[in-house]
């Protein structure tokens, strides 16, 4: 088995990925057994100004800094449970010390193979503006859409007010769940919870068309490729080319 590094960048993410990974191996390996899995995360506030100034480069040099930490623990590849994260990790620059899964290619692979054609996308303002999974889908032949711009105001205000905190308010929860009736009504046949905090508010029970869990997705494809079921990852950080 190979031995799993969590690029953390906030924290209810990342634990809900570790949790996720442990218990896929309890399920499928026997009690109390799985992979080594070592996570890594600095505090997300020192990266904050950075998102806000739109400085991609500094935020990746700082979560460079958990790569090499994870590198020296021993861990073997890393996924990094944050969407948003996955803007500043293509950014160019030097590799990263050990090769990585990227959220954005499993959650649109998942997609693709469910035969989605229309994905809604709820995720922090960063990467509901962003580029990232437009492109990702696009590379699959999926469309993406978005809330509309006071929608996505208060999607984006409750991940920071309340997920990353770990609160979870019922008036927040069925304000999410308006919002993706109406991707459904815009013809979107599944919804993508990506940012990673969300799915601790929507589950699939709760959600008016099915859900595509970034956070859980991430971890089963993590945990795939430990028990060496899959290949290791090549990408290291930067623009992607197809891997």
């Amino acid at each position: 088995m190979k031995h799993l590094g969590i690029l953390g960048h906030s924290a209810e993410g990342a634990t809900l990925c570790f949790r996720t990974f442990c218990r896929k191996g309890f399920a499928e390996l026997g009690p109390h057994e799985h992979p080594d899995v070592t996570l890594d995360l600095i505090a997300m506030a020192r990266s904050m100004p950075a998102w806000d100034s739109g400085d991609h480069d500094s935020v990746r040099a700082l979560l460079s800094v958990s790569a090499d930490r994870l590198a020296r623990a021993g861990a073997e590849f890393f996924v990094c449970p944050d969407n948003t994260a996955h803007m500043a990790l293509e950014r160019p620059g030097p590799d990263f010390a050990l090769p990585g899964l990227h959220i954005a290619e499993v959650v649109a692979d998942r997609a693709a193979r469910d035969g989605r054609k229309r994905v809604g996308v709820l995720g922090t303002r960063y990467t509901m503006d962003g580029p990232l999974y437009v492109e990702a889908f696009a590379r699959r032949g999926i469309e993406a859409e978005v809330p509309d711009p006071a929608d996505r105001r208060l999607i984006n205000d409750v991940i920071f007010d309340e997920l990353v905190n770990g609160v979870l308010d019922e008036r927040s929860r069925r304000e999410y769940v308006r919002i993706i009736e109406a991707l459904g009504a815009r013809g979107c046949d599944a919804v993508a919870l990506v940012c990673t905090e969300i799915p601790l508010l929507i589950t699939p029970d709760v959600s008016p068309i099915p859900t595509l869990d970034s956070t859980r997705l991430l971890a089963h494809a993590a945990f795939e490729t430990a028990a060496g079921r899959a290949p290791l990852p090549t990408w290291r950080g930067g623009p992607l080319t197809g891997d």
